[in-house]
């Protein structure tokens, strides 16, 4: 059955308009009255979340707008049970898009896209805040089609340095910090990662990895270096390889 994220408070019982982008879905489709589908709300921003998913059935179709009754409200949620946030060196050309697309699939709690010394990627003003709107649609239908009820937050692009200034001191209700790095002192992820984290922020650097001076930094904020294996990987596969040992 056919879901759409729909950020809008959500009740057994509504008749409402879809959201333009959700409606746009529904009109792909080509899905017609008395359609069935399925609404979840849970995402960045969104009043009054009511979590799960809820059934419902699409009532009237026009040229720019949908609208749909809705139905039953189900409790399911398919996230996982560790928040792991990626803060990730952002890959060149579409890599980006390929990367918050898994990582929403595999359940990432929210993706910090970040510019350091070796970015090929370059964002500012404008251009940045249509790719943070970009890649945040990406997000929503990457949990549409793998059934997450969570869409996480793909956060505006920020210099590393400027992410790292913002970096309280941590203390034990934080995220533990890990850092994607080749220092030969670097732990195996598993062994790394703590069973009672609340959270995990991960660190992963783009193309050519984070500089000697930005792990530095990253180190005197309690990140811990963490490696995985002996393989030479692509960033964005890196970066999902992590999740993937972390959320699955």
């Amino acid at each position: 059955m056919p879901r759409f994220y729909c950020p809008t408070p959500l009740a057994s019982g509504d008749l409402l308009d879809l959201p333009a982008s959700a409606a746009r879905h529904v009109q792909v489709l080509r899905l017609q009255p008395g359609d069935a589908i399925t609404l979840f709300n849970g995402g960045p921003d969104v009043p009054g979340i009511s979590g799960g998913e809820y059934a419902a059935t699409v009532t009237q179709m026009g040229r720019s707008h949908v609208q749909v009754q809705v139905a039953a409200h189900t409790a399911v949620e398919r996230e996982a049970a560790l928040q792991v946030h990626l803060a990730v060196g952002m890959p060149a050309n579409e890599r980006m898009d390929w990367l918050v697309e898994k990582a929403a699939e595999l359940g990432v709690a929210s993706i910090q896209p970040l510019m350091t010394e070796r970015s090929v990627l370059r964002l500012s003003g404008e251009r940045a805040g249509k790719k943070q709107a970009h890649w945040q649609s990406v997000a929503v239908a990457a949990c549409e089609q793998c059934g997450g009820n969570r869409v996480p937050r793909v956060h505006a692009v920020l210099p590393l340095a400027q992410w790292l200034k913002a970096q309280t001191p941590l203390n034990p209700a934080q995220p533990q910090r890990l850092l994607l790095s080749l220092r030969p002192e670097s732990l195996g992820l598993r062994e790394a990662a703590h069973a009672t984290a609340t959270g995990i922020t991960f660190l992963s650097g783009p193309e050519g990895g984070l500089s000697t001076a930005e792990e530095d930094a990253a180190l005197a904020l309690d990140f811990a270096p963490v490696t995985l294996g002996p393989r030479v990987l692509r960033s964005e596969t890196a970066a999902l390889a992590a999740l993937a040992a972390l959320l699955i």
